[in-house]
């Protein structure tokens, strides 16, 4: 069936979920009213710091969820708010026949379509799963081959704009899957995010992002450095970052996301650096494949797994 793509072991990685802190229940009960007769549930697996605010965007449009991360605590809050909190991936699948997982890495991503207690052990024919991790492209598409297997579709729908774009449902997705599908798949993605791309085959989507994250890594050190060498010559913070912003040196980076604290508000580095988007997974995003994870774990058996998926080195 799935053991094909099943991790022992792999469990552990579910350690490197992040989460972020969250308002307290009253207030995302407030903003939950819904009309539930026109809505059927949604899974949602995954509730970091992507994964919550974007599961509080569909609640906002009327989808009543069925949750689970591997953090309880995570979950809170939404079982609070009246929301469905299963103890599994399987029991997400069993319940849910529209899935949504947002997770950090590719061994992540296996184990919660593949584990043994994994969506691939109760998944309905028909299914429509979409995965917003970003994750390697060789792993996408072997879950999908998984998933066809049994009778439902696997999309592959990672993101862009980080948590800001996250709260305020103004992702970009970048969607590979089977073309007749994405119509499906927009309805949903359209409640996170403004833009929704339909890139091609399984894949096409984790291809775009991955050249996406190499290019703003650049950007951002780039601005990095660009903004601390004025200041080192005595220029102001802010009066640089404003220069830089009409004139050619411009970017997301330096506009949007600027790096140096207290020039803009909103932002990782207005916030003691917390809340973004962690260098580690920014190095995960355009390696080959997550050896940086599998290392860490210092797993045998999954690093023989990673070998025969043609996703680690030898």
């Amino acid at each position: 069936m799935a053991a094909s793509l099943r991790l022992r072991g792999a469990a552990s990685g579910l350690r490197y979920w992040n989460r972020r802190q969250r308002p307290a229940a009253a207030s995302l009960a407030a903003v939950c009213s819904r009309s539930m007769a026109s809505k059927t549930p949604v899974g949602f697996i995954g509730l970091g710091n992507m994964g919550n605010p974007m599961a509080k965007n569909l609640m906002k449009h009327g989808y009543p969820l069925i949750i689970y991360d591997v953090f309880p605590d995570a979950c809170k809050e939404f079982q609070d708010a009246g929301e469905q909190v299963v103890s599994s991936p399987a029991d997400v699948a069993e319940k849910a026949d529209r899935i949504i997982t947002m997770l950090p890495t590719s061994i992540n991503a296996i184990e919660a379509y593949s584990g043994a207690n994994g969506i691939l052990k109760k998944v309905k024919k028909g299914s429509l799963l979409i995965d917003s991790s970003t994750i390697d492209p060789a792993v996408s598409k072997e879950l999908a081959k998984e998933v066809e297997k049994m009778g439902a579709v696997f999309m592959d729908a990672p993101v862009s704009g980080g948590v800001g774009a996250a709260r305020s449902g103004n992702l970009t997705f970048m969607v590979g899957g089977v073309e007749d599908e994405f119509a499906a798949a927009q309805e949903l993605l359209g409640c996170m995010g403004s833009n929704v791309v339909y890139c091609g085959a399984v894949g096409t989507g984790q291809a775009a992002k991955i050249c996406n994250n190499m290019l703003l890594a650049i950007s951002m050190i780039g601005t990095a450095e660009a903004m601390n060498l004025g200041i080192r010559l005595g220029l102001d913070p802010k009066l640089l970052a404003k220069i830089l912003n009409m004139s050619s040196g411009r970017c997301w980076s330096s506009d949007t996301y600027n790096p140096v604290p207290g020039v803009m508000d909103g932002v990782p580095s207005a916030n003691n650096y917390q809340g973004g988007f962690g260098a580690t997974l920014m190095a995960k995003s355009y390696e080959i494949s997550p050896l940086d994870v599998t290392m860490r774990m210092r797993s045998p058996a999954v690093r023989k797994k990673m070998i025969s998926l043609g996703t680690l080195p030898l």
